[in-house]
């Protein structure tokens, strides 16, 4: 039979735990997965993604009003659909020949058979489809057996569930060249962020001994804390939740900055390759913060993010081979050197994996590294993929062509405008003068400006020369 499609709203208690019922082992299909933020999705259009090695598209059902996930391979000769289109009367259509499949995943029409005929009614016309669900702005995809699919819990935020008119959130996304496993597993570890994120989110200056301590745990995931909290114990105590197998938050509430989620969702794509959702709420004591942050463009602040992603996403691609070199996951106790508890949670996340077999790729290894070229690209892994940022660079290059056009008008009736006003007129001098020199200056910003969708940081902030009293001399 064709699977079916599930849409999840509000259902009743879930009967199902996320990653199948056997307690001695986590079967990672088994649980729901965040593909899109749903402002970025285009409904006009099919999006393809990659889900734990299986291609898959996603595209607006008209005809239901909810999105739909199919393998992304035409039953007919195995054409990716999602290099299709959405026809006039809302069918999914594959380029090749025309195929079109409804929501269900059945065939609606095939183009090349003679009147009468019924190839369509075919189990071997339809599509597989993969249930989803929307939940607080993404848009999850389950790609286990669809009939657990409605008795297994989504993962949220659930702070996000209590009084969600107050919290002010950025979201953030990009495609990262390492494994789900090791973004997990750098964002669980608070200590390194002084001395990575130096200059960009952290200071050296604030690093101290980091005591953490886990004090729950199971299959499901584990929570932890973190008593004195960062910066030597100045904004109070963090709390640390991972919900198996891909999301993890910091929750931490102080007297300056009121309470700040770092929310995290590591999707697995393929072996070596993630997408992650990075998630910022805030729920200030004061409202002047959170009013200069809904006038930040999204775009804006995705530069930032990026920036801060790319601190560590070089030596992730590396460290992460190495680790597989000494054996991986199940040899990580040799193969790390963890003497503090500042550790504590990288030890508790590989220590899970191995309990229960977590691996989303057992037996696969890691393709070939990347040139540094490749690991700081930004427009594959997110501009082009972003609807905000996308948006924002074509805005740009759109500036930056009509600058281009103004400043080559100006200069060209300079001559003539010199001419009909005479050489006395100072205000004729200031315009000759000032306005191609101001459109250039606009140019080159906007041309900085743009190379930041294509392109990261080869330096990072961290390892930049420190400004000092003395450094002018």
């Amino acid at each position: 039979m064709l699977e079916s499609v599930v849409t999840i709203s509000d259902r009743p208690a879930e009967k199902i735990p996320a990653g199948g019922s056997d307690p001695d082992y986590f079967d990672c299909k088994e649980v729901w997965y965040p593909v899109y933020y749903v402002d970025d999705l285009n409904k006009s259009q099919p999006m393809p993604f990659t889900l734990l090695g299986r291609d898959i598209v996603i595209w607006w059902d008209k005809q239901t009003d909810q999105w739909r996930a199919f393998a992304d391979q035409c039953p007919h000769r195995l054409a990716p659909l999602s290099e299709g289109r959405i026809s006039e009367d809302g069918l999914l259509e594959c380029p090749y020949h025309g195929w079109a499949f409804s929501g269900s995943g059945s065939c609606d029409r095939i183009p090349q058979q003679v009147a009468g005929g019924t190839a369509e009614t075919s189990r071997r016309a339809c599509v597989a489809s993969l249930p989803t669900t929307e939940r607080q702005g993404l848009l999850f995809v389950y790609p286990g057996q669809s009939e657990n699919a409605d008795k297994t819990k989504v993962p949220i935020v659930e702070p996000l569930e209590e009084s969600p008119s107050e919290w002010i959130c950025l979201n953030t996304f990009r495609d990262l060249p390492y494994d789900a496993l090791t973004l997990l597993e750098n964002v669980l570890d608070s200590s390194h962020l002084p001395f990575t994120h130096h200059r960009s989110v952290g200071n050296r200056v604030n690093a101290s001994a980091v005591e953490l301590e886990v004090i729950a745990s199971g299959k499901q995931g584990f929570a932890g804390v973190w008593e004195e909290g960062p910066r030597r114990g100045k904004l109070g105590r963090q709390d640390t939740t991972f919900i198996a197998p891909g999301l993890m938050w910091h929750d931490l509430t102080s007297k300056q900055f009121g309470r700040t989620l770092t929310v995290v969702y590591a999707t697995p794509i393929r072996k070596g390759e993630c997408r992650i959702f990075a998630r910022f709420p805030f729920k200030f004591s004061s409202k002047l913060p959170g009013l200069f942050m809904k006038l930040t463009p999204r775009w804006y602040s995705h530069i930032g993010q990026n920036g801060v992603l790319e601190d560590d996403q070089i030596f992730l691609h590396y460290q992460e081979r190495y680790l597989e070199a000494k054996g991986g996951s199940t040899n990580f106790v040799k193969a790390f050197y963890l003497p503090t508890k500042a550790d504590s949670f990288i030890f508790e996340l590989r220590q899970w994996v191995n309990q229960f077999k977590a691996d989303p790729f057992p037996g696969e290894t890691l393709p070939p590294r990347l040139s540094k070229e490749k690991l700081l690209d930004r427009y594959h892994s997110h501009t082009k993929k972003c609807a905000s940022c996308s948006k924002a660079l074509t805005r740009i290059q759109q500036l930056k062509f009509w600058c281009a056009i103004i400043t080559a008008i100006a200069w060209t009736i300079s001559p003539l405008l010199a001419f009909f006003v005479g050489d006395t007129s100072l205000l004729a001098k200031i315009f000759l003068t000032v306005t191609p020199l101001a459109l250039g200056a606009a140019w080159l910003w906007l041309n900085n400006l743009e190379k930041k969708f294509y392109v990261g940081r080869e330096i990072p902030l961290r390892n930049l020369p420190e400004k000092t009293k003395n450094s002018h001399k």
